[in-house]
This record gives C-alpha cells, sequence and structure tokens, in this order.
C-alpha cells in the first residue's frame, strides 16, 4: 500500500473515529433525533451508542486496512441514519440552520463517496493488501 494511499485511509477514518467516539460515549441530543427518525424510544439511547461505536470500528478497520471493504461498507451504512436524523436541512425554518445542515449533508456524503472509494480499491486489492501485480 502507498504512502497516499495510507494517508488517504487515515483521512477518511479519523472524523469516523473521532464522532463516533462522541456519540458512544455521549449521546445526547441525537436520542432525540433518532426518536424523531422512527426508532424506538426505549432502544434510541443504545442505537446512537451502536452507531458510533460501528463508526469506530469502521474507521479502525480503513485506518488499519484491517478487513477495509467491509469496514468501509460498514460505514457508508452507519452514514445513512446518521445523516437523515442529523441534517435533515428539508425540514428547518431558520435558513441559517437550514444551510449549515445542508453542508453537513453535503459532507456526509462526501465521507460516503470516500468510503465507497476505499470499499472499491479493497475489492482490487489481494488478501496482503497489495494491488495485483505490485509490490509496495
Amino acid at each position: 500500500m502507498s504512502f497516499l494511499d495510507r494517508l488517504g485511509r487515515i483521512a477518511v477514518a479519523a472524523p469516523f473515529v473521532w464522532l463516533g467516539a462522541e456519540a458512544a460515549a455521549d449521546p445526547g441530543i441525537r436520542v432525540k433525533l433518532a426518536v424523531d427518525l422512527g426508532v424506538p424510544e426505549a432502544l434510541a439511547d443504545k442505537a446512537v451508542r451502536f452507531n458510533g461505536a460501528a463508526m469506530v470500528a469502521g474507521g479502525l478497520g480503513v485506518a488499519t486496512g484491517i478487513l477495509p471493504r467491509a469496514a468501509a461498507l460498514g460505514l457508508v451504512g452507519s452514514m445513512v441514519p446518521t445523516t437523515l436524523a442529523g441534517h435533515a436541512y428539508w425540514k428547518d425554518t431558520d435558513p441559517m440552520a437550514r444551510k449549515m445542515n445542508r453542508i453537513h449533508l453535503l459532507k456526509n456524503v462526501g465521507l460516503v463517496g470516500a468510503a465507497l472509494v476505499v470499499a472499491a480499491a479493497a475489492g482490487r486489492r489481494g488478501a496482503d493488501g497489495a494491488r495485483p501485480g505490485q509490490e509496495d
């Protein structure tokens, strides 16, 4: 794996690890957002914590190259409820809140795109992480 591959994977993983750890440790307002999304109130705290832990695990997998395809695809899955619950800008009536949530939604779309690139690249690599016919 090249230096740029490693650096890119760490950059993609960093927000997932950091923000996932925050959500797992202190779900806070995310619990209400999960309930608003349709998660039963009795399960919302656990769902937010689980989603945060999944982001940490996926981020670490992407960063370290341990099961990178599964890790990246797991991150994509975790971003769907996160983005719908946290950044539904189309529901905002305040123009500034709408703008900020649209920015965060687009940022999340970019993170999903980066995770998909990692997943696609991992699918083209061998078990040792190297591209076929390439030495590191």
